[in-house]
């Protein structure tokens, strides 16, 4: 998908906080919004590339978002925002293999305690739910999730393995943000519980896909699927 939105490009200076950003662009110091509230370290260092989406909205107090980040010569693409509405292109166009017969295709859908990103259905009535998690940690090729801890996250996947049991499809989707990696793990060190119900949701027959993205300047699209270690 493409932003279709002015892209600049910036040099990264610093973060005060999760919500905002100071760069600079043109020779001029200018606060912008971060539109991922992860912490990004490994990311955005003092001096590295970053590249900025204009959004023209009155009602906001920074004109831009820091939607992607240089990371040697590697583009990961930072926006938490981005990942469902890649998601759902790709299950519009088949792209992922094991869901392209499921052509019915519903956002934010209840399922107990739990609203995941997708509920699909096939023609016959089969309906699956999927929850996307978006990826940008990344170490040689090797990317993990999560990069900080999330109760939540450990609570969808267990959510998921409920839905199995009730005869529902159920999947989990780590879109990782960026192009050139191998393969993913759950992140056991910076969460082990989350790692545990990932585990805990595979054994018990809950889909697991990580999948690259294409990612440019100027958009992001879903790429190919990736070795996964759990």
């Amino acid at each position: 998908m493409k932003y279709n939105k002015n892209i600049l490009k910036a040099e990264f200076i610093n973060r005060p906080n999760r919500f905002h950003a100071n760069v600079i662009v043109n020779g001029e110091e200018i606060k912008v919004h971060v539109p991922n509230t992860g912490r990004c370290r490994e990311i955005l260092v003092p001096g590295c590339t970053v590249y900025l989406r204009e959004e023209n909205n009155p009602t906001r107090k920074t004109p831009y978002d820091l939607v992607a980040a240089l990371k040697g010569d590697m583009l990961i693409s930072i926006d938490s925002h981005i990942p469902n509405k890649v998601v759902e292109e790709a299950l519009n166009n088949g792209k992922v293999e094991k869901l392209k017969d499921y052509t019915n295709i519903l956002r934010e859908k209840t399922f107990g305690k739990s609203r995941f990103d997708f509920k699909i259905s096939k023609e016959n009535g089969e309906e699956y739910f999927l929850e996307v998690k978006g990826v940008t940690l990344e170490d040689e090729g090797y990317c993990r999730f999560p990069d900080a801890p999330t109760e939540r996250g450990a609570k969808h996947l267990l959510e998921l393995v409920e839905a199995k049991k009730q005869r529902y499809g159920a999947g989990v989707m780590f879109l990782i943000q960026i192009e050139d990696v191998e393969k993913f793990s759950p992140h056991d060190e910076r969460d082990p519980k989350f790692g545990e119900a990932l585990r805990f949701a595979a054994n018990n027959g809950v889909d697991i896909f990580a999948y690259s993205c294409i990612v440019t300047e100027d958009g992001i699209e879903i790429n190919k699927p990736i070795e996964i270690i759990l």
